[in-house]
């Protein structure tokens, strides 16, 4: 039997409002794991910018270079 199955088995152990506890706990801690690794891409990038790696760029020079990157990627014409 797998982690995951037994967490849920043991999970319908509990009573609804345990259960619900539970789930809200869970949205609570992934929404924190997420928010950290935004926040440690976000520190990334700072340092990537401020090391020059970088190039301030405005929406449409951006939009214009992703399109020429997914055309070499695909070999497709965006």
């Amino acid at each position: 039997m797998s982690n995951l199955d037994k967490v849920l088995d043991a999970a319908m152990d509990l009573s609804l409002e345990q259960q619900e506890m539970l789930i809200q706990i869970l949205k609570n801690r992934i929404s924190e794991s997420q928010r950290d690794e935004i926040a440690s891409d976000a520190a990334i990038s700072i340092a990537e910018f401020k090391a020059g790696k970088l190039k301030v760029q405005n929406a449409t020079e951006a939009i214009q270079e992703l399109r020429e990157y997914l055309n070499k990627s695909s070999g497709l014409d965006v």
